[in-house]
């Protein structure tokens, strides 16, 4: 927030008044409640950084209050959550912006830009990657708060497919290792469309190359790891004497490029909602249901 102009931080609510104070002291705030009336009561707009299966209450409960809504991915569990939410959001004349960072970021901006300028010919394939290993008692790993995999990490692939291939997928599918708990530890998603194929994989007990690679008739593009901090991107082609490099920075950990354009829109420059569309949202809410409901899905025990 001190890189972020035209707002500022001033309280925070957490149902565990303690944590709520902690919080509060460390980050210099003016006040930390367990109360949401009193809470809203103070604030003109609200950042939800809570559990994954929080998010739909307290959403709908900041949108009855007035407020406009920054939710930490994944929005909602569910496509109609998502689509109810958006749907009360516009009614209301409110802003609602899911807070998946890199759809922000100037690199991955820039990417989207080539990737869909024809430089590589037309897109036929994306394979994106996500994975980080963890272990212990913590949240990610809990069953009774959808931990897992999915419900953590694939947001941020699923993000690059439907920004590079649309929101109109023909067919799914998932594998997906479960552990003894029956947390999904490492999952590999298919989405297919009319004119492409995709390949999401992320993991919290296996590790991999986190890269980003779009395939098209021309040529494709390779965004090293860690691709979701998009800084640098190669264009390659037949003749690899035309490959381009490009770069770009990315501040911090990329929540003031999501919080920048929040206050934008919520000062009416509706221009930057292109950069994650409600459309798009949802679809990757969806997504992340039909997992959670074992839609075509193969499952091996780990």
């Amino acid at each position: 927030m001190k890189y972020v102009s035209g707002a500022s931080l001033e309280g925070v609510f957490n149902p565990r008044i303690e944590s709520a104070k902690k919080f509060a002291e460390k980050f210099e705030l003016k006040f930390a409640t367990d109360n949401l009336e009193t809470f809203f009561d103070k604030i003109d707009a609200v950042y939800i950084a809570s559990p994954h299966h929080t998010h739909y209450d307290y959403i709908k409960q900041a949108l009855k209050h007035g407020k406009h809504v920054l939710c930490e991915k994944p929005l909602v569990l569910s496509f109609n959550q998502a689509k109810e939410v958006y749907e009360s959001a516009h009614e209301k004349g409110l802003t609602l912006l899911e807070a998946i960072k890199t759809a922000y970021s100037p690199g991955f901006l820039q990417l989207l830009a080539i990737a869909r300028s024809g430089q590589i010919g037309r897109i036929r394939d994306v394979e994106a990657c996500f994975t980080k290993l963890v272990s212990g008692d913590v949240r990610e790993l809990r069953v009774d708060e959808y931990g897992g995999s999915v419900t953590e990490l694939a947001s941020y692939p699923l993000l690059a497919i439907v920004k590079l291939l649309g929101t109109e997928i023909t067919d799914f599918r998932f594998d997906t290792f479960i552990d003894e708990h029956g947390v999904d530890m490492f999952t590999k998603i298919y989405l297919q469309y009319d004119h492409a194929f995709s390949t999401a994989k992320v993991g919290l007990g296996v590790k991999s190359e986190g890269d980003l690679l779009i395939s098209g008739t021309k040529g494709y593009i390779n965004v090293k790891a860690p691709w979701w901090k998009t800084q640098q991107f190669e264009v390659c082609y037949e003749n690899v004497q035309n490959n381009e490099k490009f770069f770009s920075k990315f501040e911090g950990e990329g929540l003031r490029y999501e919080l920048s354009d929040f206050i934008s829109i919520i000062n009416g420059n509706d221009k930057k909602g292109f950069k994650l569309t409600p459309k798009e949202s949802i679809a990757i809410s969806s997504i992340i249901e039909a997992f959670i409901t074992r839609q075509n899905t193969t499952i091996i025990k780990a």
